[in-house]
C-alpha cells in the first residue's frame, strides 16, 4: 500500500474513461483504414525510449507555488525547480555529475529538497538537503558504509525529519531526529530488532514491527511508561498483505491494509489504544494498494485497487468531484504524485502503454487540469504499440493477470491477436513480490518495435491479488512459479500469438532468476535468455544478503527455502539454475553490476564460469560502477544496445545496430562472449582504441 504523505511512496489511482456514443463507420460512410505494414513503422532509436527522459518525477512544493522535476545536465539527472506558472524558467539546484539523482522529495519547510544518493549502486544511501533558493547542497548523513533511511517528515515540524541509521549495528536502523538546517541529530530510538517504525505527524513513534520466527510479525505500541508492547499478531500467511503505514494527526488512528480473516487486503482504520479495526473499503478481486489521505489530518479520502487496471474509489465525498473532473480531461491511468499542504493542488501523471507519461497540475478550486510537461517528446511522431490485458488460466486453476503488447503492424483487426504468430519475449518482473501493471514501458516498446510480442505475466507470488495468490508461491521458485510462466507461453502459442520455436525469456532480479531457470529447467521451451542481475545459486544468494535485511531472513526461509536446515539446503540446491547448468543449450546474455548488494557479482560469475567450462554459449556484460540494475544512462543504453542485437540474432527481429562510439561514457566490460553478439566485439575494440575500456 502506498500513501502520498509517506517518504518515497506515491499514491496511485486509475480513472476509467466513459466512452461517448458515436456513429458507426457504416453510418458515416468511412472506409476502413489501410493495413499497417512493417515498412510503415520506423525503428525507434533506443535513446528516445531508454535514455534520460527530458523531464520526469514532477513534484509540487507544500505551498503550491513551485514545481520540481528531474532533468539531465550533460546527461546526468538533477533536480530542477520553477514557479508553477513559469515552468520554462526552471533552473537546476543540484549538480550531480556521476550517477544522477533518483529518489527526492520536498521538505515540509518548502525551502529544501531532500534526496538520497549512494556510491556506485551500493545502496548505502546518504540524505542530502539542498536549499531551493541558494542551491546550497548539504550531506546530512555523511557516514561511510552506513545506510540512511528517511522514516518520516511532518508539516508540524517542517524543519526536522526522522532518519534511520545502521551505524551502531549494521543489522538495525536506530531512529534519529534530524534538523535539516543544522544537520544536528538526536537519537530517539535504539533499535534492538524492530523491522520498521511508523510515526505520527508530531514525529513521535507510534507503531513498530518485529518479524517472528515463523515468517509472520508482531505489531507493537508504546505503553504508559513508553516501553514497546506487542498487541497484534500478523500470521505468516498475512505477512505480505497486512501492514500499517500511517498514523493520523490525532496520534491514535492508524491506517493500513489487513488480510486477516479474508483473502484480499482491505483498507482499515485501527484505534491504536484498543486495537479495534474498522474496514473502510475492499475488493474481492484484488488488494487495496493505493491510498489518498489528507496532507494534514491524515484522514483517508479514497483508495485504489488494481486487478487488470487501477480503479479509484472515494471514501468521502470530498474528492469524488475531483476524480470525475480528472477522468474527463486526462487519458489513461492517473497517478496522484503529490499534494499541497492545503490539498488544493495536486501533481498528476497519466500512464498508458502506447504513450510516454505526461505530468499535470490540477487545481481543485477551479476544477482545472494544466499540462506541465511530456516526459519523452522525442517519441512524438513514432508509432507506439498498445497493450491488452488477459487473464490466463494456470494449470491448477489460478488466474494469471497478464499484459500482451504486439508489434504495431501485426494486428490488422485490432483484436489483440496477431495476423500470424510472431517471435515473442516473455518479460518477467522482479521481486518476486511485485507485479506488472498497465502502463508505459520503454523496454516493452523497444521489443515490440523490433517485431516481438511481449508477454508480461503476474505469476503466483505476485502482489495485489490476495494472500492466497502470494502464498501459492511459497517454496515454489523454479517449480509452480515457473510453471505459471510456461502455462502462459503455452497459451500464447495455442492462441496463435507466438512462434513456438522463437520465444525468449528475459527479466531482472527475480526475473533474471526466472530466465536462468527457464534455460536450465525447461531448455526446450526457449530460444534464448537475457538475465539482468539474477541469482544463479539460491544457497549463496541467501548466504550473502545485506546485513540490514536480517529482519527478512524468516520471510526468505518460509517463502524461498531455509538455509539453516538440511532439507532447506537441499531444496535451495535443487531450485538453483547452477545445479542444472549442463542442461542449458540456448544462448544466454547476462548483465551484472559489480557493486550489487542484493544479488552479488558472484551469482553471475558462478554460472558464467560453469557455462564456459562446458563450452555453452554465454555473453557476460559487467559494470564496475553499478549495483542492482543500471542507473547511469550510458550504461543502461549500452546494455540494451547489446540486448537489441542479441535478440535480433536469436529471434530474427530487426534492431538498431551498435553505432560507432555507441558506448562512449559507459563503463561496460565484456569478460565473455563478445563475439556472439553482432557488433559487440567491434564496439569494445573501439573503446579499447579510444582508451575508454578498462
Amino acid at each position: 500500500m502506498r500513501n502520498v504523505n509517506q517518504w518515497s511512496v506515491l499514491s496511485v489511482f486509475t480513472i476509467l474513461l466513459i466512452a461517448c456514443g458515436a456513429p458507426s463507420e457504416e453510418e458515416v460512410g468511412v472506409a476502413e483504414p489501410p493495413a499497417i505494414t512493417i515498412e510503415d513503422v520506423e525503428i525507434i532509436p533506443r535513446e528516445a525510449l531508454l535514455g534520460n527522459p527530458e523531464r520526469f518525477r514532477g513534484r509540487i512544493s507544500p505551498d503550491g507555488t513551485m514545481v520540481s522535476f528531474l532533468a539531465p545536465i550533460e546527461g546526468v539527472q538533477n533536480v530542477w525547480v520553477a514557479p508553477v506558472e513559469e515552468i520554462e524558467s526552471a533552473r537546476a539546484i543540484t549538480n550531480d555529475t556521476l550517477r544522477g539523482i533518483g529518489v527526492y522529495h520536498w521538505a515540509e519547510d518548502g525551502e529544501h529538497i531532500l534526496y538520497l544518493q549512494d556510491q556506485g549502486g551500493n545502496e548505502n544511501w546518504q540524505v542530502h538537503a539542498v536549499n531551493v533558493t541558494t542551491a546550497d547542497d548539504r550531506n546530512l548523513t555523511p557516514l561511510e558504509g552506513v545506510q540512511a533511511q528517511i522514516v518520516a517528515t511532518s508539516f508540524e515540524h517542517p524543519e526536522e525529519l526522522l532518519v534511520g541509521l545502521n551505524d551502531r549495528d549494521e543489522r538495525w536502523h536506530d531512529i534519529h531526529r534530524l534538523n535539516i538546517a543544522t544537520g544536528e541529530k538526536t537519537l530517539i530510538e535504539k533499535n534492538e530488532g524492530m523491522a520498521g517504525y511508523v510515526a505520527d505527524t508530531a514525529l513521535d513513534l507510534r507503531l513498530a514491527y518485529k518479524n517472528t520466527p515463523d515468517g509472520g510479525s508482531e505489531l507493537y505500541r508504546q505503553d504508559d511508561q513508553g516501553a514497546w508492547e506487542a498487541f497484534l499478531t500478523i500470521p505468516a500467511d498475512d505477512a505480505l498483505t497486512t501492514q500499517f503505514i500511517s498514523v493520523a494527526s490525532n496520534g491514535k488512528t492508524a491506517y493500513g491494509i489487513d488480510s486477516r480473516g479474508r483473502d484480499t487486503a482491505a483498507l482499515v482504520a485501527m484505534d491504536i489504544p484498543t486495537g479495534e479495526i474498522e474496514i473502510l473499503g475492499s475488493d474481492d478481486r484484488a488488494d487495496v494498494q493505493e491510498v489518498l489521505t489528507h496532507p494534514e489530518t491524515g484522514e483517508v479520502l479514497a483508495y485504489g485497487v488494481n486487478y487488470t487496471q487501477l480503479e479509484w474509489i472515494p471514501v468521502t465525498d470530498e474528492v469524488a468531484a475531483d476524480l470525475e473532473t480528472i477522468s474527463r480531461q486526462i487519458k489513461g491511468d492517473v497517478l496522484i504524485l503529490g499534494q499541497t499542504r492545503a490539498n488544493d493542488r495536486w501533481i498528476l501523471y497519466s500512464d498508458q502503454p502506447d504513450a510516454p507519461g505526461q505530468y499535470y497540475l490540477y487545481d481543485r478550486g477551479l476544477q482545472e487540469v494544466q499540462l506541465l510537461f511530456n516526459t519523452r517528446p522525442a517519441l512524438d511522431g513514432y508509432r507506439l504499440a498498445p497493450a491488452t490485458a488477459h487473464v490466463i488460466p494456470a494449470r491448477d486453476g489460478l488466474d494469471l493477470v497478464s499484459y500482451l503488447t504486439l508489434p504495431a503492424w501485426s494486428d490488422s483487426d485490432g483484436d489483440g491477436i496477431p495476423n500470424e504468430p510472431v517471435p515473442m519475449v516473455l518479460l518477467v518482473h522482479g521481486g518476486p513480490w511485485g507485479r506488472d501493471t498497465y502502463g508505459f514501458s520503454g523496454m516493452v516498446q523497444m521489443l515490440a518495435n523490433r517485431g516481438y510480442a511481449v508477454l508480461q505475466v503476474n505469476f503466483r507470488s505476485s502482489t495485489g491479488f490476495g494472500k492466497g495468490f502470494i502464498n501459492a508461491g511459497d517454496l515454489q521458485w523454479g517449480r509452480a512459479m515457473h510453471d505459471d510462466l510456461i502455462d502462459a507461453v503455452d497459451w500464447a502459442t495455442a492462441e496463435g500469438i507466438a512462434q513456438e520455436d522463437k520465444v525468449a525469456i528475459m527479466g531482472g532480479s527475480y526475473g533474471g532468476y526466472a530466465t536462468l531457470a527457464g534455460l536450465a529447467f525447461t531448455p526446450e521451451r526457449f530460444a534464448a535468455g537475457v538475465d539482468i542481475v539474477g541469482p544463479s545459486n539460491l544457497e549463496t544468494l541467501l548466504a550473502s544478503i545485506p546485513p540490514y535485511w536480517t529482519s527478512m531472513l524468516e520471510i526468505f526461509a518460509k517463502r524461498v527455502g531455509d538455509p539453516r536446515t538440511e532439507g532447506g539446503q537441499a531444496l535451495l540446491r535443487e531450485r538453483s539454475p547452477l545445479s542444472e547448468v549442463d542442461q542449458i543449450s540456448k544462448p544466454l546474455l547476462i548483465g551484472q553490476g559489480a557493486n550489487d548488494p542484493r544479488v552479488k557479482q558472484a551469482e553471475a560469475d558462478q554460472i558464467v564460469a560453469a557455462m564456459k567450462g562446458k563450452e555453452l554459449p554465454v555473453t557476460y556484460v559487467l559494470y564496475p560502477d553499478e549495483g542492482h540494475g543500471f542507473q547511469r544512462p550510458e550504461n543502461n543504453l549500452s546494455f540494451y544496445a547489446v540486448t537489441d542485437a542479441f535478440l535480433a540474432e536469436q529471434l530474427g527481429g530487426r534492431y538498431e545496430p551498435i553505432a560507432e562510439g555507441g558506448f562512449a561514457g559507459s563503463s561496460i566490460q565484456v569478460p565473455e562472449g563478445a563475439d556472439l553478439v553482432p557488433g559487440l566485439s567491434e564496439a569494445m575494440d573501439q573503446m579499447q582504441e579510444s582508451g575508454e575500456a578498462e
